[in-house]
């Protein structure tokens, strides 16, 4: 009391001051928090932004980002979009810190322009970025007279929540920044702000989840495969390789004994797979517990770190390649699974244990415009000719081969236009830009744009094809597994190379009336390259198709599974994919689905796997009409099309 009373009164009453100043601040400070309502098809609210950022500007056409200074309680995608002059302009984001603050910086050219183009649609549609990533689904247009910004979610899970504390604007990227303390990555891979029922909390409830899964397998199922897996009871001429054959009006593989086969496939099976951080520079504050020196590093990719090869290595100690590559062997046979699909690890490709499916390379489609190669140019041929022959050199005696894919997704189908103004306005004299400009002389049309590219088209899957029978006649062509199912001059085009007809379908359910379509058209039968769902409870986003919990994405493999091969010409699906992806995003385009079979622990989900074993004893019957296929419709499924243009309904 003594030391105050000496204090001048004004050192006290201007502390004061500022204290009260403090409290202001902090009890005026607005927070703008949107609670989606589980309840709706879509949950959403719209917030005027000078309520938010007072004093902002509204056109925004000479910057180049905008930061939102946010936190969102789920990682399932939302709608981030800003109202204009003009309209609403809208793109998707997923966050990979869910209950962690953090600054987003956004690209505004999502908002006004087109993606930039790449050779499939992956490519083109997802951008990554350090605490999220966008898929570039939405409106665009100019971004002049912004006033509101709107927060919208389709088909929300669990009532999740978001907040939003300022927005800025910059022309130079500013970074993204996580603003929480908690890391985002756990000791095991798994996300460190979200809790869920099965996580894992030590290495000693790991190891006991590892060896309870061994006594699991050790149990035999019997699936009535043959050393192929095709069917013991369905036997017609053997020729050593697998071929199609159409039986009692419905189509089927033989495998090399004669068997009817099914393919029942999973796509991007490799061990360790999916359980990667990358851009470690970026992300300082991401992970509680680097892997040991050595272990889970990749010396071809310094700036990455993989918590799934350090978990195999926990389980099998030195020797966990040879190990894990076993483990998938095992899993395979026990859930009923016969093959190996696209993007698969070469190693236990090698095996020989289980048929396997394999994509062309060196063709062209990566370093091209959209993914079409130059037809025109000089070397075209003998690039492919040598490239396929140097690519199935070490596969076409190989008996455990099913066939070959030639690519996956072509982007610029649809937009043949848009390719067309690419190539023409390519600052190189590519070939196929001088044969486009003399093919326009004649008229320039977007009816011959289209019949260009077309015949382009044409001209390079009949070289690669008769390159593939030159070079391995053993083999069958299978598809180059379309985005969707395309219009029947594309399927004519398909007719008169392919051997099987493939694409790729995200949805609840195949698409029985274009799967007609196909088979009326070309006669082919077909393979599903890819589908997949997931959800949100291990912090990952929920995949192209979304389900309510894991319970639900068993239900809905058994759905899509057992409806596709209840299709006559319908021989061959891929399930996308044996482990999660990236918690923090894959390398290339930042996708980080819960869409495995496999979680980044190396443990199976229970669900998927008993969902499999039960479709996989089934699919003969289903396909041969002896039993109705599984038509349970999982709770609250959701596709990736572009949300209704609804809030709160």
């Amino acid at each position: 009391m003594k030391l105050i009373s000496k204090i001048p009164s004004v050192i006290v009453y201007l502390v004061l001051v500022c204290l009260l100043s403090l409290s202001c601040n902090k009890a005026t400070e607005k927070h703008f928090k949107l609670h989606f309502d589980s309840s709706k098809k879509v949950s959403g609210q719209k917030f005027a932004i000078k309520d938010i950022s007072p004093g902002l500007e509204t056109d925004w056409s000479d910057y180049n980002f905008v930061v939102l200074e946010m936190m969102i309680t789920t990682p399932q995608r939302f709608q981030v979009g800003f109202t204009t002059d003009e309209g609403y302009n809208e793109i998707r984001v997923m966050s990979y810190v869910p209950n962690g603050w953090n600054k987003l910086a956004i690209p505004l050219r999502f908002y006004t322009q087109l993606p930039d183009p790449a050779s499939d649609i992956a490519g083109t549609m997802n951008q990554p970025r350090y605490t999220g990533w966008f898929n570039l689904g939405g409106k665009r247009g100019p971004l002049k007279g912004v006033d509101s910004i709107g927060i919208r979610m389709h088909v929300p899970i669990g009532n999740p929540s978001f907040e939003l504390r300022t927005i800025s604007l910059h022309k130079n990227d500013p970074g993204d920044q996580y603003l929480g303390i908690a890391p985002v990555v756990d000791e095991f891979g798994q996300s460190n702000l979200v809790d869920f029922e099965e996580k894992i909390e030590s290495i000693e409830q790991l190891k006991s989840e590892w060896e309870a899964e061994k006594l699991d397998l050790s149990l035999k199922e019997d699936f009535n495969y043959s050393k192929y897996g095709g069917y013991l009871n369905a036997q017609v001429e053997a020729t050593g390789f697998f071929r199609t054959e159409k039986v009692d009006g419905k189509w089927w593989f033989v495998d090399p004994d004669g068997y009817q086969f099914l393919s029942l496939g999973v796509d991007c099976i490799e061990p360790g797979n999916g359980g990667d951080v990358h851009r470690l520079d970026k992300r300082s504050n991401f992970i509680k517990q680097m892997p040991p020196e050595g272990i889970g590093y990749n010396p071809s990719n310094p700036n990455s770190v993989s918590f799934g090869t350090w978990n195999l290595f926990r389980r099998f100690g030195e020797d966990y390649t040879t190990k894990s590559n076993d483990m998938i062997i095992s899993r395979m046979t026990n859930w009923g699974l016969n093959t190996i699909a696209n993007w698969s690890s070469r190693d236990i490709i090698n095996m020989n244990q289980k048929p396997f499916m394999l994509q062309l390379r060196g063709l062209g489609i990566g370093e091209s415009i959209m993914g079409l190669t130059d037809v025109y140019a000089a070397n075209f041929e003998s690039n492919i000719e040598k490239a396929v022959q140097e690519y199935v050199a070490l596969y076409k005696d190989n008996p455990w081969l099913i066939g070959y894919f030639t690519g996956n997704e072509p982007s610029w189908l649809g937009q043949e236009s848009r390719l067309c103004d690419l190539i023409l306005n390519a600052t190189s004299n590519m070939p196929i830009k001088i044969a486009l400009n003399n093919f326009l002389a004649n008229g320039d049309t977007p009816e011959r744009r289209k019949v260009f590219i077309y015949d382009s088209f044409k001209t390079f899957l009949q070289t690669v094809e008769a390159a593939v029978r030159k070079h391995d006649p053993n083999h069958l062509t299978l598809g180059i597994r379309f985005g969707k199912i395309p219009e029947n001059e594309m399927l004519e085009i398909c007719k008169e190379v392919f051997d099987v007809f493939s694409f790729n379908c995200y949805d609840l359910t195949p698409p029985k009336e274009d799967m007609d379509r196909v088979l009326n058209v070309t006669g082919l039968p077909m393979i599903i390259g890819e589908y997949h769902t997931g959800t949100v409870d291990r912090g990952m986003a929920q995949a192209l198709v979304q389900v309510e919990n894991q319970k639900e994405r068993g239900v809905a493999y058994r759905l899509y599974t057992e409806q596709a091969f209840d299709h006559p010409g319908l021989i061959g699906v891929g399930y996308f994919q044996w482990s999660d992806q990236d918690l923090t995003g894959r390398r290339y385009d930042g996708e980080n689905y819960n869409c495995g079979l496999v979680d980044v622990t190396d443990r199976p989900y229970k669900y998927m796997v008993l969902a499999i074993k039960k479709t996989a004893k089934r699919l003969y019957d289903v396909h041969s009409e002896k039993v109705e296929p599984y038509n349970q419709i999982p709770l609250n499924p959701c596709g990736y099309e572009l949300i209704p243009d609804l809030w709160n309904e």
